[in-house]
């Protein structure tokens, strides 16, 4: 039990920062999304003013951003555990009664099926449609889903938007040692949550 519960509060504290960090990664990457991100904040929020939870709801594209960053990188590769309660046909499988089943998020964020130009990060693609990851959609899952949805989903969601756009509104950001965006390393570690390999090492620059 003292083992289970760390793991719990070691992910539960890992997931929103692992989150920021994709997609600082992502964004530094990225220039044309970086730019624009940077842009809207410029445009909704006043020039000086501190970012706050109620200015979140009109950064659409940020909002984008961060879906594009639960997609190919969600803080856990595996939801919970489920136990089937009955036998029960999915697509073409056959569940039977009794048996563990585990969902691979991090699989169907990259899956050609469900994603167009699944490896390509496009925050545009939430722009064009509209896709929630709180439950509604099962393309996009990355908190789990149903009566076993993680209790901590409206803390991160304010979390890493607010991290994120303050980060964004204050500094323009580079890699250090002159290492261009192409040249990242995007490589995965697989644990209790999805890490970077490397950790992300970006100089702020004031504007």
């Amino acid at each position: 039990m003292k083992s289970l519960f760390s793991d719990l509060f070691a992910a539960g504290s890992d997931t929103s920062s692992i989150t920021v960090e994709w997609a600082m990664a992502e964004l530094i990457r990225n220039p044309r999304v970086m730019a624009r991100a940077r842009a809207e904040i410029a445009t909704v929020i006043e020039p000086k003013k501190v970012v706050v939870e109620s200015d979140i709801e009109r950064l659409h594209y940020l909002q984008a951003v961060v879906k594009e960053t639960l997609r190919l990188h969600p803080p856990v590769a595996f939801l919970l555990p489920r136990k089937a309660e009955s036998k029960i046909a999915l697509g073409q499988y056959i569940i039977p009664e009794g048996a563990r089943v585990v969902v691979n998020v991090w699989a169907i964020g990259r899956d050609p099926r469900v994603w167009a130009d699944p490896e390509e990060f496009r925050p545009e693609r939430f722009l064009e449609e509209d896709i929630d990851f709180k439950c509604r959609d099962l393309k996009l899952i990355p908190f789990g889903v149903g009566r076993r949805i993680c209790p901590g989903i409206p803390l991160a969601s304010r979390m890493v938007h607010l991290v994120l756009a303050s980060l964004l509104q204050r500094f323009e950001w580079k890699l250090e040692d002159g290492v261009e965006p192409e040249n990242m390393d995007m490589s995965e570690i697989f644990g209790i949550t999805v890490a970077r390999a490397l950790p992300l090492r970006a100089v702020p620059v004031v504007p």
